[in-house]
């Protein structure tokens, strides 16, 4: 899958951005972006951040023969992985340009510049030495690989342990951690690449490029040094012409980057080796009980603590009171039931009952006579029909009242029997 690449919106403003003097992430013109250096709970095991660019260094090592050209040295491999992963730009399985670049370059800075003893490698003349095998990782790709893969690199090979070898006439016996204790590589001295890229055709230089700024640059100039500012290897690509005064001065900014840098491996070296003495997880280890990988572990931030209740106290004095506000009444609709202190409940049945029962009361004695034609009317249809008129009405008890509508007078109901029994005479004849 091929990159999406940079329209020309984005690529004229960050060309014009670095005219200016200014970069994407806030960084100035030589400053490097924030190195971390963390080790995994095996020996040589070694995670780099650089920025948001990570890299992951795995060292090994196993018996081998010896090349017949020097049978009194061991063995050393490097091995640089673009991971898809890392980029959408990277292919599995197919080793692309710039990874035969970071290759070739990763071999020239570490093995071609001695930094590792190889004949202390050596078992037995001819027959058997150590083979070290670096694996480098690419987890991230935000620029600058070939600074964070050396560092890694380098930074692997000074935490890695060896087992010990015991060795019995022609018998060679490897002993276990447990058994022996591991034996570290004897390294001279610690080269790491400084990456410097150049816009316009050299007349602007930024040190570690991120990844958009590779993208518009018009080459790269890396150089391998080691803290005694001596260079180890110096490659630049882009076919871009470079004079003697811009190479000097690239190389002294490159001699105190590589300074930084090597006291901030081996500040991380005794950390992790203080912190395997006394017994405590380290590494990925670390991250396990808290539950977190390391991966996305974040530096916390302090909150200063200092003077707060003063602080509280003086905000509360100077601060005005807010305005007392008064809740305003609701008044419920009739059939809401509301919950709280002070508050009623309206069902609209009773209120219809207790409206019904003062428009009783008002009328008096106006309505009685009314209501006693009403009733007579009503005794003559019921004497007609024969049949009573009965409402049920809902309550909240468990039985229902039954009420029967008008019983003036004892006379009247027995009236309402006789009618019933000579209906029930009558219904009696008419079967027959």
């Amino acid at each position: 899958m091929k990159d999406t690449p940079l329209s020309n919106c984005e690529r004229d403003f960050l060309l014009k951005a670095i005219e200016e003097k200014r970069r994407l992430d806030g960084r100035q013109t030589y400053d490097y972006r924030k190195i971390k250096i963390t080790f995994g709970t095996d020996y040589g095991c070694c995670f780099v951040d650089l920025g948001q660019t990570r890299v992951m260094a795995q060292v090994s090592c196993e018996l081998v023969a010896p090349k017949e050209s020097r049978p009194n040295e061991g063995i050393m491999f490097f091995n640089l992985e673009l991971s898809p992963m890392a980029s959408p730009a990277f292919e599995q399985g197919r080793q692309s340009e710039l990874s035969v670049k970071l290759n070739r370059q990763l071999e020239r800075c570490l093995r071609n510049s001695k930094c590792i003893d190889t004949e202390s490698l050596c078992v037995v003349s001819g027959e058997k030495v150590w083979q070290i095998r670096v694996d480098v990782h690419t987890l991230n790709n935000d620029g600058n690989l070939m600074d964070a893969a050396s560092v890694a690199a380098i930074s692997a090979l000074c935490h890695f342990r060896r087992p010990d070898v015991g060795i019995q006439g022609e018998e060679v016996t490897v002993y276990s951690p447990e058994e022996r204790d591991p034996i570290p590589l004897s390294i001279y001295h610690m080269p790491i690449s400084v990456s410097f890229a150049f816009f316009q055709q050299g007349t602007y230089l930024l040190v570690d490029p991120c990844e958009r700024e590779e993208r518009v640059m018009d080459g790269l100039l890396m150089i391998a040094m080691n803290k005694h500012r001596e260079i180890c290897s110096i490659q630049s690509s882009g076919g871009i012409m470079l004079l003697k005064e811009q190479v000097m001065r690239c190389s002294k900014i490159a001699s105190v980057k590589v300074s930084e840098i090597t006291e901030l491996i081996n500040k991380a070296l005794l950390n992790d080796k203080t912190a395997r003495k006394a017994g405590g997880r380290c590494g990925f280890a670390e991250s396990m009980p808290q539950e977190r990988i390391t991966a996305l572990k974040m530096d916390q931030t302090s909150v200063e603590m200092t003077d707060v209740s003063e602080t509280v106290s003086s905000i509360v004095q100077t601060a005005e009171a807010p305005p007392q506000t008064v809740p305003s009444p609701l008044v419920p609709v009739p059939g809401v039931g509301q919950i709280g202190e002070g508050l009623c409940n309206t069902w609209g049945l009773e209120e219809e009952e207790e409206a019904e029962e003062d428009d009783g009361e008002s009328s008096g004695g106006d309505s009685v006579a009314e209501v006693t034609k009403m009733e007579k009317e009503q005794h003559k249809d019921d004497k007609s029909r024969k049949v009573d008129v009965v409402e049920i009405l809902d309550s909240d008890e468990e039985e229902a009242d039954v009420v029967i509508l008008y019983p003036e007078t004892t006379k009247k109901a027995k009236n309402i029997g006789t009618g019933q029994k000579g209906a029930a005479t009558s219904r009696k004849q008419q079967k027959k």
